[in-house]
């Protein structure tokens, strides 16, 4: 399927590559982490001791293709400031993946939920940071407007999801932190803004859920 075909045509094809969304042992599965570039430049954590989170991956039907709805975190957060991420946050208990997407995206960027038509999971991702994040994907109807929590967003935008899902736009990088050891990471730039780490690399399990992994090299 072509990433640029309209969202009512990529509906269906997404939902049979990803996983159903009442799939809660997705997080035994197969996972991205942070540490996929860094063999050995990490300490592992026991999956069991990571803290549960999800995020949304919302693609928003635009007159020129489909976006992924993104945005850059707020300079006051103690953790990644000024990053770009896609909304989401830790999970409450009791909560679903899902429920888990949609009321971070209410609290972070004012999506209503009723907008959202989930389709599934795609494959967890753990952080250096120790939180293993579901990405879940749904599909945004027109009419939602949106108003930035300026406690944790400092801007909202979308990035074109032909874009993001072309690997030919994604390079490897690499920075030093303060611990001295070198971690080498995704990203790529879109307008001026700097898509890398754990946000890179989620779209790139997504990408590899739908075309292959074997395309992603």
């Amino acid at each position: 399927m072509n990433a640029h075909a309209p969202v009512h045509e990529l509906s269906d094809w997404l939902a049979q590559h990803l996983d159903p969304l009442h799939d809660h042992a997705v997080e035994g599965g197969p996972l991205r982490s942070d540490f996929d570039l860094s063999p050995g430049g990490w300490s592992d954590m026991p999956l069991e001791e990571l803290k549960p989170a999800a995020v949304l991956i919302g693609l928003v039907q635009r007159e020129a293709g489909v976006n992924v709805l993104l945005t850059r975190r707020a300079d006051t957060l103690r953790r990644h400031t000024g990053q770009v991420a896609l909304p989401g946050g830790r999970r409450d208990p009791g909560e679903t993946h899902v429920q888990t997407a949609l009321r971070e995206a209410h609290e972070e960027v004012g999506l209503e939920p009723r907008f959202v038509s989930p389709l599934g999971l795609s494959t967890p991702y753990q952080t250096g940071t120790g939180y293993l994040i579901t990405p879940v994907v749904g599909l945004i109807r027109p009419g939602f407007s949106l108003a930035a929590n300026p406690a944790e967003v400092a801007h909202i935008f979308e990035t074109p999801f032909a874009y993001l899902m072309d690997m030919a736009n994604y390079e490897e990088h690499e920075r030093e932190l303060p611990t001295g050891e070198k971690r080498r990471f995704y990203a790529t730039t879109h307008a001026e803004q700097y898509i890398w780490g754990a946000t890179a690399g989620i779209l790139r399990a997504l990408y590899e859920r739908l075309y292959g992994a074997a395309m992603a090299q």
